[in-house]
């Protein structure tokens, strides 16, 4: 489905990012993850993508997307050896929580460098290319709190609310250059994050779950493999929910 194509996954060593870099890799693209902290973990990923795809290209690139000049030195990079990047998946984040009132002001910035500045980073550096060659799909991951809220989390779910105004705004910007700007909110997923919940917390939470459980990064990464490929051509400026009818 996705041969000869170049896809750059954020945040790929764990978690949804490594299961959105495992389904693409199934699907014959190559593959170049972003991470910033674990190099095992990265490795890991790119030796399990080579198992699934012998013939696949793959690469995990470490460096930090809250800063400019560094975000573009290795996007640079990435397009002059694959000379493309076709689909940009924009999943790397952070969390900083606190309740607001004790929120100091670095866990602000830290949120915002990372999930609102790096987004900005990313596509602003990938975006060049694909209007030249007249093709892209950019998929951002936001998150069910943009929409419900959570306390202690004022930040984040500022920084994902975001991204649904950026992506409704990049897709009228790029649809004429045939560039899907699209995004999918997930709603609780087995991460972990999830992993440490306390059993009662995640037994309130599963009781407003319609569907009476968690998703998986599975899930998700099957989301956003359907709004880069084909199929969905004539989406744009959308997000579509992934929270098992959570919020609804």
């Amino acid at each position: 489905m996705f041969e000869n194509k170049i896809v750059l996954v954020t945040g790929g060593s764990r978690g949804i990012g490594k299961a959105v870099a495992i389904e693409f890799a199934k699907n014959n693209a190559n593959v170049v993850i972003n991470y910033t902290n674990s190099d095992e973990s990265a490795s890991e990923v790119i030796n399990h993508l080579k198992e699934i795809n012998p013939v696949g290209k793959f690469e995990a690139i470490k460096f930090d997307i809250s800063n400019h000049d560094i975000t573009e030195e290795k996007i640079n990079y990435i397009l002059e050896k694959y000379d493309k990047i076709d689909i940009l998946i924009n999943n790397a984040g952070i969390t900083r929580d606190s309740l607001f009132m004790r929120m100091k002001e670095s866990q602000w910035d830290d949120v915002f460098n990372v999930n609102s500045k790096g987004i900005f980073n990313c596509t602003k550096n990938v975006v060049r290319s694909m209007v030249k060659n007249k093709y892209g799909k950019i998929i951002s991951i936001t998150s069910v709190v943009a929409e419900m809220g959570n306390p202690g989390q004022a930040n984040y779910a500022a920084t994902k609310s975001a991204i649904f105004g950026f992506t409704k705004s990049l897709a009228k910007e790029l649809g004429s250059k045939n560039i899907n700007v699209n995004a999918v909110s997930p709603g609780f997923i087995e991460t972990d994050i999830t992993d440490v919940l306390p059993d009662a917390i995640k037994k309130k939470y599963m009781e407003m779950i319609p569907l009476s459980k968690f998703g998986t990064p599975e899930d998700v990464a099957k989301t956003v493999l359907f709004l880069a490929s084909d199929d969905s051509s004539y989406i744009t400026g959308e997000v579509l929910k992934i929270n098992g009818g959570l919020y609804t």
